[in-house]
């Protein structure tokens, strides 16, 4: 990997992923879409995104959800082709993402299938990053949202939740929200990949 624990944020390529799923066991579940956008520098890059659509033919209720219609549903790309293609765009990117831990068990439950790989790469959940963030005293004055959903997030920076439930949209708008913490993580101190990569802990205070 290129990213070292003192690596300057703004030197790192995180890559904000969404995956859409059949449902949320990882094991018996299927992916649907993958969509994800990369960060440079404090910028998106629209021109360095990745989306796909995998062909699913059961379990329309939960496909029909992120908006796709049974039809297109079976038009998608072959998963081991899907994944190639992700994994080569991913690189040795920074993975972030909200919640971001059922979207790489997916990936690595289909990796294991068919390459008998996971993904290693290091990541980020945006929902660690607002709690820590939090406890650091960046948001003081600041209304906080009841509950950290990728919702109440958007509603506290002022992100418009378009295009919600499919992979490419929330990439997007995880990307927004992603952007805001690390506003906010600079102005508390927060400036390498290890600051911004900590694991928030419920039993942070008490822990010897």
């Amino acid at each position: 990997m290129s990213w070292s624990d003192s690596t300057p944020v703004e030197q790192v390529r995180f890559v904000v992923l969404d995956t859409e799923t059949t449902g949320f066991d990882a094991r018996r579940d299927r992916i649907i879409t993958i969509g994800a956008l990369a960060i440079v520098n404090g910028e998106m890059l629209l021109e360095d995104s990745f989306e796909v659509m995998l062909p699913i033919a059961y379990n329309n209720s939960s496909v029909t959800v992120h908006g796709i219609t049974r039809d297109q549903a079976r038009e998608g790309m072959d998963e081991d082709e899907a994944l190639k293609l992700f994994f080569d765009y991913l690189g040795d990117g920074v993975i972030v993402g909200h919640h971001i831990g059922h979207d790489i068990e997916a990936l690595n439950v289909a990796g294991e299938r068919h390459f008998g790989m996971r993904v290693t790469n290091r990541r980020i959940d945006t929902m660690d990053l607002t709690l820590i963030l939090e406890r650091d005293g960046a948001f003081a004055g600041r209304q906080l949202p009841q509950g950290y959903t990728l919702d109440t997030l958007c509603e506290m920076f002022g992100v418009a939740a378009h295009d919600r439930h499919t992979a490419g949209g929330d990439a997007f708008l995880t990307a927004q929200v992603f952007l805001r913490l690390l506003k906010a993580a600079r102005n508390v101190g927060r400036i390498t990949l290890a600051a911004i990569s900590e694991q928030f802990l419920a039993d942070d205070k008490v822990r010897p």
